[in-house]
This record gives C-alpha cells, sequence and structure tokens, in this order.
C-alpha cells in the first residue's frame, strides 16, 4: 500500500472510531450526566430557556404526582436521552428515595422541547430545603 493511501485508510479508521464512540449510548449514570452537561453547556441562552421552562413543567407534573406528606426529600438527579421529537427515551437516576423513583417512572413518559440534535441528553437536579 502507497504511503498516502496507508494514512487516508489510518485517518478514515480513527474517524469513524471516534464517531462510532460519540454515538455509543451512556451505559451509566455517569456517562450520561457527562454527556447531559455538555449538551446542555452546547446550548444558545433561548434554546436553554425553553429546555428550562419545559423541564419545569414536567417536574412540577411529577412532582404532583409522587408527593406525600412525609416524603424523604434528599437530593436526586434524573438524566434523561431526548429523541428529535424531545420524547424522553432513556433514563439514569441518582438517588434511591421513593421520591426519586417515582419522579424518573413520571419523567420517562413525557415529552420535553425538540433539541438541536438528537439523541440529546439533559439532566433534572432536584434539592429541596426546608
Amino acid at each position: 500500500m502507497r504511503p498516502m493511501m496507508l494514512r487516508t485508510a489510518v485517518f478514515a479508521w480513527a474517524m469513524a472510531t471516534a464517531v462510532a464512540a460519540h454515538a455509543q449510548a451512556p451505559t451509566d449514570y455517569t456517562q450520561a450526566k457527562q454527556r447531559a452537561d455538555a449538551d446542555e453547556a452546547s446550548l444558545p441562552a433561548a434554546t436553554s430557556q425553553t429546555l428550562l421552562d419545559a423541564q419545569s413543567r414536567v417536574l412540577d407534573e411529577a412532582i404532583a404526582e409522587c408527593a406525600t406528606p412525609n416524603a424523604d426529600t434528599a437530593p436526586f438527579v434524573i438524566v434523561a436521552e431526548l429523541d428529535a421529537a424531545g420524547a424522553v427515551r432513556h433514563t439514569w437516576r441518582e438517588g434511591g428515595t421513593p421520591l426519586a423513583i417515582c419522579v424518573q417512572k413520571q419523567i420517562n413518559r413525557k415529552t420535553l422541547a425538540a433539541p438541536p440534535r438528537a439523541p440529546f441528553y439533559t439532566s433534572f437536579e432536584l434539592s429541596f430545603t426546608p
């Protein structure tokens, strides 16, 4: 193989590997949260506000469905993978309280604002103060 063809083949392989690595879905909460942080940071201000508004609506509905008078209000995080229409396709959770589990189940059935690309990862970080 000529040197130029070899370099081209190596470059093509490296690019395909990089694209495949980025396209792989996260396998755990930590990977999903890192993707969410990066995806959210890449948004322009107006798009970010639209996403925050949609998250607020979804959280209000979830908390209304899940809250109990004596709920354990330990902090928790839900990361959601959105498709091109904004529908939640997968979630990951950090925190194991009944409230966190219920909110995750509620988020799993929701649609947020359509993201600029898919898959798009976003996180719901909840902490409660007395």
